[in-house]
Order: structure tokens, then C-alpha cells, then sequence
């Protein structure tokens, strides 16, 4: 054991790399409904590396805290800025209700029980499941005027607090939202979940995994047998009826594949293939002659991509709106709004960034990605020159600092990279032409960079970390719990009486007020619906960028 504690301080980048199998494989361990998740993993795994005394450059860990910040800030920047305008108002209000209480909450307990500037740090991360946070403040430690020695040790009780809180905060939370608000609401939350569905949709959601068995859009083969059909051009054919959505696709004739034009004259016993909603084949077209299996005929290339909404003209829209204009031959299979699938109808109104991810023949995709936006050809490059600069920016931008009643306030240049990184997201979806940073690419920076920093911080942590916990003693329990419900519960209020909000919508708003994914799932999971992440995606952003920085905003109070 001895000799590979030598080995891992003589290579630390294998420490690191052990830290994140371990880290993740322990992220995948439930107790009960509550999964360790890979944040808390790795920094179980981290903690426990780091009793081999195992150095890692600081440096190591500022890059990849810079790389999950910009990458957090690229994922929001769109839905954050769209969520600016004044129809989003209840949910920016509710998000800085929950944040400001929560931060007033930690620092007054802090003060209470007689916390340090770390421990206060990582009780209000922990509770709040905000890792960035661990970052933030821990920059701002390194600029108080202490000894370097007081500088280690208020940071290395983030990691301690931070551990001991987020198991508290994550599933006091999820119980809370899933049993304790409910009740506090008056609501049962399938059958609203329900009534928000018919509302919405005019349907109801099926379980994750199940969908109805009825199938909207088929594409089928025919062949034409009745006279009334035969002599008509394929775009006469289309526009029989004028409310009815239906194309050819292709054709047979005389044995001979065809790609037909609008032009193209139909003559008996040709074979078309047809793509149309379930109930116009069945009930309009039965009559053109039998359904025949031609596989050869029915064996051609429908490109599935993206396109983003870039034109401000398609802004504001709607999908009926989008449909009449160029409906014909593209189906819509769904809409991703900041990287979060939405239910829509026809009537749902889309958004600049909005990307919709559509089924059809490549040439008509071309054709409508000219007026609505950007077609995404799945590229699997990263902008790496987009990157660079954002994070370079925002550093800059990070260390500016401004004083406020003699507290002085800077983001930090951790902090910049988050707001660059919102910023440069949101070009990203006015332009997309540039700064593209595929979902995969995303998820390495997202993940691997969080994992990375928290592990690191494990690490320096691991040594010191028995003393702190037992410095600490069991208040730092019980301060978890209260900093990690009293907001929520000032929240779930202040949205049901003051603003109003649909019970639904709040709910999934309270999830992105306190950045927390695991209360979103848990309460998707309990409502039986995707329809809570409707409330989600602007308090995320908004939560994201206030919470990461109450790190400084807390050690400036604190001292």
C-alpha cells in the first residue's frame, strides 16, 4: 500500500484520474430513492485519496472549474436572457425570493452557532446543492488579509461542511417537494399534473418509457386504381383539400423509381408513396386504390435534424402558424428549449434559440432552415476559439469588483467564466454559424470539469477533514436541514399567494431556484409528468448565476 502511495505522490495525475473512476462508480450507489450522484462521489473519493497527502497543483483545479462554469453559463445563456422579458417575471421574482432568504438564512446561522467563513460557505453550498459555490468562496478566502495558514483552513472546511449538508439539503428537498409541499398546496400532484396536461396539450402524459399507441404521422404506399385520381399533377394531388397536411414523397412508374416534381402527372396504377396524418390516410385516402408493400419504393432517406429558431420573424409564432407556412413534407417530433424538452401543441409559441428537432426530406429541410434559422448538420466539432476567448473574458470581467456598503463585491474570475459563458450561450443561439459545442462535448465540461475541481478539492481536504468534522459537531446537521427548507417554504408561499403561479410550474420553479436536478426528476417522477420543467429552466439560470455568487457575497459578511 506504502508503495503505491509512493507511486500515486510521484505521478499525482494518476491520483486524479483514480479519484474520478472511484468518484463516479460511487455516484451510482441509491440508499433507498436517493442516489449519491457524482458530485458528493467524488468527493467521498477525494477526501479518501487525499489521506495518501497527495499534492495537486492549484492551477489543475481552476481550469476545470473554469471549463463546468463556462459550459454552465453556454446551457442557460438563452432561456436566462429570454427569460428577462416580462412574461417570465413571476419566476425570475420567485428565484430571487429563494436565493436572497437562503443566503440571509446561512449567514445567520453561521453567526448563531459561531461558524467560520468556511464552514458558513459550505453549509450554504451544501444545503443548496451549489458546488460552485466551493469555488467562489474559496477564491474570495485567498484575497482576505489572514495568514496563508487561516486561508487553508477556512477552505478546507467548504469541502467538510459541503459534504455533510448536501446529503442533508438533497433529500430533506426531495421529501419536502414531494410530500410536505403537496400538502402544504392543498394539491394531489398527478391529478394536477393532469389538469395542466388537458390545459396545455389536450392530452394527457403517459410515463416515461410508455407512449399512446395511436401514431400521428405514417407514411404509407398505394396504388392508383380510381379514375378520379389518375391525370392530376402531384401538387393537384396534395391539394385536394387544402385543411388536409399530405405529400408524395416518391413514385412508381412502369416499374421505375421516380422522385416526383410538383409537376409530375399521376397515371393509373403508379404507386405513391404518401406521408400524411393517420386520420386523413385512413378516412380521405382509402378510396385512391389498395395499400401495397413496395419495400424497395418505400426505402429512402429522411433526414432527422435541428433547427434552431434564429429568424426574429419566427420568434413569437406559433407552431399552427409555423405549420401553414411550411408544413408540407416536415414532421415536428419535438421542441428543445435550454437543452430541456418541452410539450407543445399546436398552439405552444416558440422562441428565438427554441431548437426543433424535425423528420423530412433533406431538400425541404434546407428550404424551410433558410426563413426559420440555423440546420444543425451534427457536427461533432467543438468551437474551441469560441471557448478560449469566453473564458478569457469572463476572467477579465471576473476581476472587476465594485463596493457596497463598505463590502467589497467581485465575481471573480471563476464567476466571469459563468456570466461569459451565459452571454456567449446566448450568441450562440441568435448566430449559430459559430460557437457550436456539441451536447457530448458539453457533458465532458459539465461533468468531468465539476467532477474534476470537487475531487481536487477532496484531496486538499482529506488530511484535516476528521478534525474539521469533529470541530464542526452535529449543528452542522441540523443547519443544513433549516437553510435547506425555510427558503422553499418562504418560496412555495410567496408563489402560491403573491404570484399566483400554477402549483405544477412553481414546483418545478422551486427545483430550478435551488439548482437542483434530483428535486426536478423526483418531482416529475412523483407527478407523473415532463410538464414541471416548464417552471425550471429560467430559475436554473437565474440560481446559477446568484448563487455562485453568494460565495464572495458570503465571506465579504462574514468578516
Amino acid at each position: 500500500m506504502e508503495s503505491f502511495a509512493h507511486i500515486l505522490r510521484d505521478h499525482p495525475e494518476l491520483a486524479v484520474f483514480l479519484t474520478l473512476s472511484l468518484g463516479f462508480a460511487l455516484g451510482h450507489i441509491k440508499i433507498g430513492t436517493f442516489k449519491i450522484g457524482v458530485v458528493l462521489g467524488t468527493l467521498f473519493a477525494g477526501v479518501l485519496i487525499g489521506q495518501l497527502n497527495i499534492e495537486i497543483p492549484p492551477i489543475v483545479k481552476t481550469i476545470f472549474f473554469d471549463f463546468f462554469l463556462f459550459a454552465t453559463g453556454y446551457k442557460v445563456g438563452p432561456q436566462f436572457f429570454q427569460g428577462l422579458k416580462k412574461n417570465a417575471f413571476p419566476q425570475l421574482m420567485l428565484t430571487i425570493v429563494i436565493c436572497v432568504s437562503c443566503l440571509l438564512i446561512a449567514f445567520g446561522s453561521s453567526k448563531i452557532l459561531g461558524y467560520d467563513t468556511g464552514t458558513a460557505a459550505g453549509l450554504l453550498a451544501g444545503a443548496f446543492s451549489e458546488s460552485t459555490l466551493i469555488g467562489t468562496a474559496s477564491e474570495a478566502i485567498h484575497q482576505l488579509s489572514i495568514s496563508e495558514v487561516e486561508k487553508i483552513k477556512l477552505i478546507n472546511h467548504i469541502p467538510v461542511a459541503y459534504s455533510l449538508t448536501y446529503l442533508i439539503g438533497a433529500t430533506s428537498f426531495v421529501f419536502f417537494l414531494t410530500t410536505i409541499a403537496p400538502k402544504l398546496l392543498g394539491i394531489n400532484l398527478v391529478e394536477e399534473s393532469e389538469k395542466l396536461s388537458q390545459k396545455l396539450t389536450g392530452e394527457t402524459e403517459h410515463e416515461p418509457g410508455i407512449q399512446s399507441a395511436y401514431q400521428r404521422w405514417i407514411i404509407r404506399a398505394y396504388q392508383i386504381t380510381n379514375e378520379k385520381w389518375v391525370g392530376l399533377t402531384i401538387s393537384e394531388f396534395e391539394k385536394q383539400n387544402k385543411d388536409l397536411r399530405l405529400i408524395i414523397q416518391r413514385m412508381r412508374h412502369n416499374q421505375e423509381l421516380i422522385e416526383p416534381t410538383p409537376k409530375t402527372i399521376i397515371q393509373k396504377d403508379d404507386i405513391l408513396v404518401i406521408m400524411a396524418q393517420h386520420g386523413i390516410i385512413l378516412n380521405s385516402l382509402s378510396n385512391i386504390g389498395p395499400e401495397v408493400l413496395d419495400e424497395e419504393l418505400l426505402k429512402f432517406p429522411l433526414a432527422h435534424m435541428d433547427i434552431t429558431i434564429t429568424n426574429k420573424e419566427i420568434s413569437g409564432k406559433t407552431i399552427k402558424e409555423l405549420r401553414n407556412r411550411f408544413g408540407n413534407g416536415l414532421m415536428l417530433d419535438k421542441i428543445t428549449r435550454e437543452y430541456q424538452e418541452i410539450p407543445f401543441n399546436l398552439n405552444t409559441v416558440l422562441q428565438k434559440g427554441d431548437v426543433l428537432k424535425l423528420t423530412g426530406k433533406m431538400v425541404l429541410m434546407e428550404k424551410a432552415a433558410k426563413e426559420i434559422g440555423y440546420l444543425d448538420r451534427l457536427s461533432t466539432a467543438t468551437d474551441i476559439v469560441f471557448l478560449g476567448l469566453g473564458i478569457v473574458l469572463g476572467g477579465l470581467f471576473g476581476l472587476l469588483s465594485i463596493t457596497v456598503f463598505g463590502i467589497s463585491i467581485t465575481l471573480t474570475a471563476s464567476g466571469g467564466a459563468l456570466v461569459m459563458g451565459l452571454v456567449f450561450g446566448w450568441l450562440h443561439s441568435q448566430t449559430p454559424i459559430f460557437g457550436s459545442i456539441p451536447e457530448p462535448a458539453l457533458w465532458i465540461f459539465d461533468n468531468v470539469g465539476l467532477a474534476t475541481f470537487i475531487g481536487l478539492v477532496g484531496m486538499a481536504a482529506g488530511p484535516s477533514f476528521i478534525s474539521g468534522l469533529q470541530e464542526m459537531g452535529f449543528s452542522i446537521v441540523i443547519a443544513g436541514f433549516f437553510v435547506s427548507i425555510v427558503p422553499h417554504i418562504i418560496g412555495l408561499f410567496f408563489g402560491k399567494y403573491v404570484l399566483k403561479m400554477n402549483p405544477i410550474i412553481l414546483l418545478g420553479a422551486q427545483t430550478g431556484a435551488g439548482t437542483s436536478t434530483i428535486g426536478l426528476k423526483a418531482i416529475q417522477d412523483a407527478s407523473a409528468s415532463k410538464f414541471p420543467v416548464l417552471g425550471y429552466t429560467i430559475p436554473y439560470a437565474l440560481g446559477n448565476i446568484l448563487l455562485t455568487a453568494w460565495g464572495p457575497i458570503l465571506v465579504s459578511m462574514m468578516n
